[in-house]
């Protein structure tokens, strides 16, 4: 196999790769943390009532969102190893990456006809399809750190990803609520108007900017295979990525505990700006400002942790993050007003960005010396998409059975502190792996 030439530590290169995190994380902030959620409850409080009836059975509005988002992510999850082994085979890495940016783009700009109670079976699709396309054009988009960064850098290039979108992400939200706070000026008599134009100027934003990336991303990160039976290549792949992982136990280890945190992580993410509307009955502006907050705070956070890393070694650094998280989760069960909200929000906004940027490149440094990133990269994906899963349909389950999003968050907790079991547990293993040695 013919290996694709790609200049490692090239600034327009690692530019051009981060810019994509600037198109997609609109989605992120503005779809499933700021304006939509709030928006979709809103929409869909019928008669005094937040129940809301889908396929016959009989909803919490926000459970059933809640578990839209996680039946989301196990689609992804079962596509995404096939997906990307077919990507190392083809060496279409950047073309896979492209088709589920635009399924995500139209998704969010499908969310502007969303203007009704009748037409919420419309949000929740649009928001399950926007999901899936940020999901799988992410798989893509994390084979090619190893390949464009030297595994001393990565740490801070995977940053500069996250840095670039938390950028990104809150300058089209800060145009959008311009808007929205000067309605009256613009001569806005529906209230609904400018939220859905959000939806559609994010669908427009991670479709122009996404262009930047692809315009300079190399067509894929190895030379293509000359294999014939590539349907069940597929599968063939996940599970020699599955037997090495036999003979690396600390990397098993690792993705045990990250299977765990990043449970808690994403549901908290997701999930808490629909915890301060319902639990807390705070307003859509100070919704959107405190998620603004914590965006500019996740900026200092990623590069914060990856400073940490730096001196106290990677598993020390997400070993403090994890257990800042246990200490949210703790706080956010007593919460009661709006300070309080704002405080726990500082400290998810610290820490959020940071653990995620961490895990990735932790994940990176692990890896084996190999051609199929693609084929790791998938797994972990899988990883954390089951995870989210399973975090998002437990979280709407109990919120649906008992009736508050609190009891919902003592599961979260319990994600966490097995989380930290085992990454306690990677660290007492050094010496076992000589691939993570020094991390």
């Amino acid at each position: 196999m013919r290996a694709t030439t790609i200049e490692k530590n090239n600034r327009k290169t690692i530019n051009a790769w981060a810019m994509y995190d600037w198109a997609n994380s609109t989605y992120a902030l503005v779809i499933t943390s700021a304006i939509f959620p709030a928006y979709y409850n809103n929409m869909t409080r019928h008669n005094g009532s937040t129940r809301v009836e889908l396929f016959g059975l009989d909803f919490e509005n926000s459970a059933i969102y809640s578990i839209c988002l996680g039946v989301s992510f196990g689609i992804i999850a079962l596509l995404s190893p096939f997906l990307s082994s077919i990507a190392d085979y083809s060496s279409r890495h950047k073309l896979f990456m492209r088709i589920f940016c635009y399924l995500g783009s139209a998704a969010c700009i499908s969310l502007f006809f969303f203007d009704s109670y009748e037409l919420f079976p419309l949000g929740l699709a649009g928001l399950m399809l926007a999901t899936i396309g940020y999901s799988g054009s992410i798989v893509f988009y994390n084979s090619f750190l190893p390949a464009i960064a030297t595994e001393d850098r990565q740490d801070r290039v995977s940053a500069k990803g996250y840095a670039f979108g938390y950028l990104g992400a809150t300058t089209l939200l800060i145009l959008n609520l311009v808007a929205m706070l000067n309605e009256d000026f613009l001569g806005v008599t529906d209230h609904n108007l400018l939220p859905r134009i959000s939806f559609l100027t994010t669908g427009l934003w991670w479709f122009g900017f996404s262009h930047i990336t692809f315009a300079k991303l190399p067509r894929g990160i190895y030379g293509p295979k000359k294999e014939t039976h590539w349907l069940l290549n597929g599968y063939r792949e996940l599970v020699k990525v599955w037997k090495t992982l036999n003979r690396q136990v600390r990397l098993r280890t690792f993705l045990l505990s990250f299977f765990f945190y990043i449970m808690g992580v994403q549901t908290v993410m997701f999930m808490a700006s629909s915890f301060g509307e319902k639990e807390l009955h705070l307003g859509f502006k100070q919704l959107i400002f405190t998620v603004l907050v914590l965006e500019y705070i996740g900026i200092l956070g990623a590069f914060l942790f990856a400073a940490i890393s730096k001196r106290w070694g990677n598993f020390r650094a997400l070993t403090l993050a994890v257990l800042v998280w246990i200490c949210i989760c703790i706080g956010a069960y007593f919460i009661n007003s709006s300070l309080h909200f704002y405080t726990i929000a500082f400290f998810i906004g610290l820490v959020m960005g940071g653990i995620q940027s961490l895990s990735r490149s932790t994940f990176a440094k692990m890896m084996p010396k190999t051609e199929n990133n693609a084929g790791y990269f998938s797994f972990y994906d899988v990883c954390e998409k089951m995870a989210m899963m399973c975090g998002l349909v437990l979280f709407g389950y109990m919120e649906n059975w008992t009736g508050s999003m609190r009891n919902s968050i003592i599961a979260l907790g319990i994600w966490f502190t097995v989380g930290l079991i085992f990454l306690i547990w990677v660290q007492r293993m050094k010496g076992t792996d000589p691939a993570s040695e020094g991390l």
